[in-house]
């Protein structure tokens, strides 16, 4: 059985380099799913032409290989609903 709070915390390393804040507290993370040793995932990017899309990509996939018990891993990028930074990820980039 896999750990939910350990493939939160290995998302919670995959960071935005341009915002420099990883993307689960940015809210990049739409649904997470956890089934025996599957990890399905829905996010988005800031931005449709977010620069670093492909690089946070191959780090998240990188990271969740190594949680214990995971074995497939499948991400599914949105930009449905856009994404909208939280009150407190806005007042983190003072905004």
């Amino acid at each position: 059985m896999i750990n939910r709070e350990l493939v939160i915390n290995a998302l919670m390393g995959c960071v935005d380099p341009e915002l420099g804040i990883d993307v689960w507290t940015l809210g990049l993370i739409y649904d997470l799913s956890i089934t025996n040793t599957d990890v399905k995932i829905t996010m988005t990017f800031t931005s449709p032409m977010c620069p670093y899309g492909p690089v946070m990509l191959e780090d998240l996939k990188e990271r969740l290989s190594k949680v214990a018990g995971v074995k497939n891993i499948e991400v599914n990028v949105v930009f449905e609903p856009p994404w909208q930074p939280s009150k407190e990820i806005r007042s983190l980039l003072g905004l």
